[in-house]
């Protein structure tokens, strides 16, 4: 009997052709079971935590004021904040930052932006202070910035003096209150709070006219205030053998504020301790700093700062005059910020 079929070579290139096309299913259907695993959940490295503290070498500090801005979100004018002090300082180190805030926006999207910037850019992050303020002398404007760099070189051998805000009327009695302290001094930054942005045109108009080559900022310290008032700090070049009183020696130390929670004695000294502690490190003591810059919410709270601020300050330290009320701090629990500056060796 005869038998048909097909010949051996062809049985066989339909065997291999079976195989491959079994082949192609299995891997499309692995390809398949690929694409329906979900790719495993990446974690971001955690952001970098400004300093503490941070000292800078005196005669190379120079100052700046991000201008106002009113387009886009807080997050958005904090960014373009932070690229026109990069712009205005030449790519200086910036050494110590404090941010104005005016209105609903998170007051810790600014260290959180701060970090996130800087680390893209391989930068050294600054120590940090947020304040929220009543407003800003423009309209949809959020934030202000306002910048301590380190230039690259000496910008003079000479001291800085630091003034602090004194209370007075008004704006223009202000401006001629820090031009009468500063004793003809260079001034280099200066800043003023004031109770109503009525008064910021007039504020910013006398500032500009008195200290032409300062770095200039206004805001209103609170939406509400009981009585009218402003109030101008400073900082100011001074030539050597002037005024010891809020002056830095050859180097500065900057810290970032911090918070008082509650209102006891107990809680205005731990917010004081933690900041002398964050300043020993770098050869500093409490017997170094020269100024303070509190930030309280409420008339008390004011008033315990300022009986307690001389057992953690030195001999050189200015007093705070009068009382400036803000409008808010990064946590809703906070009564008080405060913040040191301190002279280093």
């Amino acid at each position: 009997m005869l038998k048909f079929g097909l010949p051996v070579t062809t049985r066989l290139l339909a065997a291999a052709l079976l195989s491959l096309i079994a082949a192609s299913d299995l891997a499309a259907q692995k390809s398949k079971n690929k694409k329906d695993i979900e790719p495993p959940t990446q974690v971001l490295p955690p952001l970098p935590e400004p300093p503490d503290a941070i000292a800078a070498e005196t005669a190379r500090l120079s100052f700046q004021v991000s201008p106002l801005s009113s387009k886009g979100l807080l997050s958005q004018q904090i960014r373009d904040a932070l690229k026109a002090l990069l712009h205005d300082n030449h790519g200086a180190q910036m050494v110590k930052l404090r941010a104005f805030v005016a209105g609903s926006g998170d007051l810790r999207r600014v260290p959180q932006i701060v970090a996130e910037e800087f680390t893209d850019k391989k930068l050294a992050l600054p120590a940090i202070s947020t304040i929220q303020v009543g407003g800003l002398p423009l309209t949809g404007a959020q934030v202000v910035i306002e910048a301590a760099s380190l230039e690259k070189q000496a910008v003079a051998t000479v001291q800085l003096r630091f003034l602090p805000a004194v209370t007075v009327k008004d704006a223009t009695a202000a401006v001629e209150d820090l031009r009468g302290r500063s004793n003809s001094s260079e001034m280099l930054r200066v800043t003023c709070f004031v109770s109503s942005l009525d008064d910021a045109n007039s504020a910013r108009s006398a500032l500009a006219a008195a200290f032409p080559r300062a770095a200039l900022d206004v805001v209103q310290a609170q939406r509400q205030s009981l009585e009218p008032f402003a109030a101008c700090e400073g900082t100011a070049r001074v030539p050597s053998g002037g005024p010891s009183k809020g002056v830095a020696g050859p180097k500065i130390i900057f810290t970032g504020t911090k918070l008082v929670f509650r209102g006891e004695d107990a809680d205005v000294r731990l917010a004081f301790q933690r900041l002398i502690k964050s300043i020993e490190p770098l050869g500093a003591t409490k017997d170094d700093v020269i100024w303070a810059g509190e930030y309280p919410l409420t008339n008390p709270l004011a008033a315990k700062v300022a009986a307690l601020r001389a057992e953690f300050t030195g001999p050189n330290a200015v007093a705070n005059s009068g009382t400036v009320l803000f409008e808010g701090l990064p946590s809703t629990d906070a009564t008080a910020a405060i913040e040191l500056i301190a002279s280093g060796h």
